[in-house]
């Protein structure tokens, strides 16, 4: 990793791209199994229902594949960013010379969490997507108002975020203020002024938990009305067998849990834009 260069998610990506592509390439093959797991166990309900094993045989062979990716995947990402978190570390370290320990200590962590977002976050977010099309896809073969509520739930979702972007990162940048302060306060050993820095930690997550309480909330309300609407909806439909409407019902919640993966994605990228600010400040202090 070149030290002179930006330190954010696009250096630590070009830094590695071969590697770290290869890990979201499985995972995209892991999220496709995934996806089409729910469509083949209605299959598999309806087959079993008219005596026919070839559908669970088929589901059974895709639970089987599923497995070999996923744990060839997770023992192949340790390796890969486990290397970028010792090259990150070590050029961060060279530009944070001058600095205070306090400062160069949290910016260490800090610096991880840009390693963590693309290690765990982007598979989630690449899940997330691949989710919501199939989703749709597969929603929109039942009926277009089931998909065309997907569609106006998920707008809603992310303007609702839109709202507090930011808020969230006014938060982020006073809880790093915080936090990077912590080593030359505890060598100060007064523990008065400690005790004042855990108050004064515990204030800025209190305000973060409680905006992120009240935007979910607001988000789940939304959801709640798409699940009910899908759920009467596909009731009203003509030829509904259980394994339909089994579908249906898994589709349109997978659909919910992809789509909050989104804002929380933002918000996790809200964080990571001040601390990419706050890590590049050391080449100038």
């Amino acid at each position: 990793m070149n030290e002179a260069a930006t330190l954010g998610l696009a250096s630590i990506f070009r830094s590695a791209w071969g590697k770290i592509s290869l890990t979201w390439l499985l995972v995209f093959v892991e999220i496709l199994l995934m996806a089409l797991i729910p469509l083949w166990m209605g299959q598999a309900i309806d087959g079993l229902l008219e005596q026919n094993i070839d559908p669970l045989i088929r589901l059974g062979l895709v639970f089987v594949a599923l497995t070999g990716v996923a744990v060839a995947r997770r023992v192949y990402d340790t390796r890969v960013y486990g290397t970028i978190r010792v090259k990150l570390g070590d050029a961060l370290n060279q530009r944070s010379k001058g600095l205070p320990v306090s400062k160069a200590t949290a910016r260490q962590d800090m610096a991880r969490e840009l390693v963590d977002f693309l290690e765990e976050e982007v598979p989630g977010l690449i899940s997330s997507i691949a989710q919501i099309v199939v989703a749709l896809v597969i929603l929109f073969q039942f009926h277009a108002y089931l998909a065309g509520s997907a569609i106006l739930v998920f707008a809603l979702m992310n303007a609702i975020y839109g709202l507090f972007h930011s808020r969230f990162y006014t938060l982020n940048a006073g809880l790093n203020e915080q936090a990077e302060q912590q080593v030359s306060i505890l060598e100060m050993t007064s523990p008065a002024r400690f005790f004042a820095h855990l108050k004064a930690l515990r204030k800025w997550e209190v305000k973060l938990s409680d905006s992120e309480a009240f935007v979910y909330g607001l988000i789940f309300l939304a959801q709640t009305v798409f699940l009910l609407f899908n759920l009467w909806y596909c009731a009203q439909l003509p030829d509904m067998s259980v394994g339909k409407i089994f579908a249906i019902l898994t589709y349109s919640w997978d659909f919910v849990e992809a789509a909050v993966a989104l804002p929380m994605a933002l918000q996790s990228w809200s964080r990571l834009s001040e601390i990419t600010t706050r890590l590049n400040k050391a080449a100038a202090e």
